[in-house]
């Protein structure tokens, strides 16, 4: 029998940290062999704002994770998000040299690479490149080309851009963990993964994540992805709102927003009160249920304002047949169901990762405050699968976020360096050779 292969989630949200090892079992299940959590006060709308804190927090999360799971953990799939984060679609041409030679695997992995020549703004990068559709010969439609003939090749790529400085933080903090980083994913489209079904995608849905510090948007149609957006308003907003308008401290606002909050102050009753005890003997503040859910419903509408501008920017040319789908720790809330219907027009359903994971795996995390980093583990087992399947790596590779039980042999530095030599460099590797190479001005 072959070695169990671990793919390792790391979710660096703006309220929390959560490191997710996973397995994917004979079934097609993803279970979930252990978990760690962390409070985040290195990040602000999801980005890194303390390298300090966020390393130590990492390292928490990663400890509890690697002794809950008894795995060593040493390379991980990282997602990104924060406001930085834009998207373009962009078409490739290639001009074959044989007719009549099958489409390869080389010819679709240069189309790819063309789109990291792309032109963009100075400071930015190109952190990922999703193939959308195939043209061949003036044929659209086509997912899988490869195998077929034809004299032209051409693509339709999802394109997704960051800003430089709030990559390198990531990795930066990843390297100074002990850690390797072999993906950086989308933190939508890994929510997306955990919490979607295809006949969704196939229909046209949108998935809202509400974190802590911002708001993630992807939106599918005919199974494609059309559109990724990042809004810089998530729950800490909230938080904020009720602080101020309360006059109360940010450790109680947050803890009545969780308990008595609601997205919908109608629905809410002025007799319902709290009460919030005063600092250093001075008369406690009663706050009525209505007030507050006033003061949630008010930023809940302008962030599903701006949400319905980022869907319309698609549902113009495509109609979302399956609608919304809510996921993070800000869908939790009491009503915001009803809110996002009413501001969209659309149907709003709440996505809960628990499709794809066996029956086995607790609970609590069957919980949309854990959709992007099961979402992560997801992508990483997809990704390493079709590493595998093209030869790109073996069962005993500690790479693609795989990490090995502690019970197993241990790989010497040497082997380990020879079979990195045989495998090649990654897709990651190449892209981050050539950039420092430009950037040490090797080149005119």
């Amino acid at each position: 029998m072959s070695k169990p292969v671990y793919i390792v989630g790391l979710d660096i949200g703006t309220t929390k940290i959560a490191c997710i090892v996973g397995e994917k079992m004979p079934n097609g299940k993803i279970e979930i062999r252990g978990y760690g959590k962390t409070e985040s006060t290195g990040v602000k709308r999801g980005m890194v704002f303390n390298i300090e804190e966020t390393v130590d927090a990492i390292k928490r999360a990663v400890a509890q994770a690697s002794e809950q799971s008894k795995v060593e953990i040493k390379s991980v799939n990282v997602g990104i998000a924060g406001h930085h984060i834009k998207s373009l679609q962009h078409r490739g041409i290639l001009i074959r040299e044989n007719a009549d030679v099958q489409i390869s695997d080389q010819e679709l992995d240069k189309l790819k690479l063309d789109m990291y020549k792309i032109g963009i703004s100075p400071g930015e990068e190109i952190i990922n490149v999703i193939p959308q559709e195939y043209i061949v010969d003036d044929e659209p439609g086509v997912r899988h080309p490869k195998g077929m003939l034809g004299n032209k090749l051409e693509a339709n790529f999802h394109v997704i851009i960051g800003q430089t400085s709030a990559v390198k933080n990531i990795v930066k903090c990843i390297e100074l963990a002990g850690l390797k980083m072999e993906n950086m994913i989308l933190e939508p489209i890994a929510s997306a993964a955990a919490v979607l079904g295809e006949d969704e995608k196939e229909a046209g849905v949108a998935i809202v994540d509400i974190g802590g510090g911002t708001t993630d948007i992807a939106v599918f149609y005919d199974s494609i992805i059309y559109h990724t957006a990042v809004i810089p308003f998530g729950g800490n907003i909230i938080t904020e709102d009720i602080r101020q308008g309360c006059s109360i401290i940010k450790k109680h606002a947050e803890e009545i927003k969780v308990k008595f909050g609601s997205a919908v102050a109608s629905e809410n009753s002025d007799d319902e009160v709290v009460s919030i005890p005063g600092i250093r003997g001075r008369d406690p503040k009663e706050i009525s249920f209505k007030n507050l859910a006033s003061i949630i419903q008010a930023r809940l509408e302008e962030i599903f304002d701006l949400v319905n501008f980022e869907i319309q920017k698609v549902n113009s040319e495509h109609k979302l047949i399956a609608g919304i789908v809510l996921t993070g720790g800000g869908s939790m809330m009491k009503h915001i169901r009803q809110l996002a219907e009413f501001k969209t027009g659309l149907e709003v359903r709440l996505g809960y990762p628990n499709e794809y994971l066996a029956n086995e795996t607790a609970e609590d995390l069957a919980s949309p405050l854990y959709s992007t980093g099961i979402g992560l583990v997801i992508e990483g087992i997809a990704k390493y699968e079709n590493d595998k399947k093209r030869g790109r790596v073996n069962e005993d590779d500690v790479n693609n976020g795989i990490v090995e039980d502690v019970t197993n042999d241990v790989i010497d530095d040497d082997t380990e360096d020879d079979d990195e030599q045989k495998k090649g460099f990654s897709l990651t590797d190449i892209i981050t050779s050539f950039s420092k190479f430009f950037k040490q001005g090797n080149i005119d």
